[in-house]
């Protein structure tokens, strides 16, 4: 199975047509996909220019698409490095009970719904990078506050949970991320349980 910079070249491979190189794209989502499969595809496609479904995009879009995962890869894993290496000096210094940020940690280890959304389509519009950033920070932070660590919104709902992926904390209203419980307050928490799923955003 071919890894995600093997998938990266083919992406880049101009002796590829278009087809091969889109799903050498998605298959990159498979290895790294930072609000989940479906909701980082229709993020890289909308800002890229590429209908979702068309089968025959254009390779220039396609690669600036694959430069905008690659750059969110890239400080993710600089990111885990960090976290790894810092770990490994707190268990030396006989610091062993796991925080909010290593529970965080270990559900996003490789790059997977690291920052979830409400639906595959709708998502943060900034940069995935700089999505990563703001909840990098606010995660390192550790201080509970009263917005949202990607956009700033103040209103959350908590959506109706699945037995097979419960929600890891209420969803923005404006952005649609779902916030980790440990960044917000027990106000904003108790709040955003007054405030029921779909209906809630049909009408943000």
């Amino acid at each position: 199975m071919a890894g995600f910079r093997a998938l990266a070249e083919q992406v880049r491979n101009p002796r590829l047509v278009a087809a091969q190189r889109r799903t050498a794209l998605r298959k990159c989502l498979e290895r790294f996909a930072p609000y989940g499969h479906r909701a980082t595809w229709h993020h890289l496609c909308t800002r890229a220019g590429i209908a979702t479904q068309d089968r025959d995009p254009d390779p220039e879009r396609l690669v600036a698409a694959l430069a905008e995962l690659e750059e969110a890869r890239a400080l993710w894993l600089a990111y885990e490095e960090e976290f790894a290496a810092r770990r490994r000096k707190e268990k030396h210094d006989g610091i062993r009970q796991p925080g909010a940020i290593d529970e965080w940690h270990r559900r996003t280890w490789g790059g997977c719904d690291i920052v979830p959304c409400e639906s595959p389509q709708r998502h943060p519009a900034a940069r995935l990078a700089v999505v990563l950033r703001r909840m990098i920070v606010a995660m390192e932070t550790g201080r509970p506050r009263r917005d949202c660590p990607v956009c700033g919104g103040i209103r959350f709902a908590w959506l109706p949970e699945s037995v097979d992926a419960p929600a890891p904390g209420p969803a923005c209203l404006r952005c649609g991320v779902l916030a980790p419980v440990s960044v917000l307050t027990p106000e904003v928490l108790t709040a955003a349980g007054r405030v029921h799923g779909a209906g809630a955003f049909a009408a943000a």
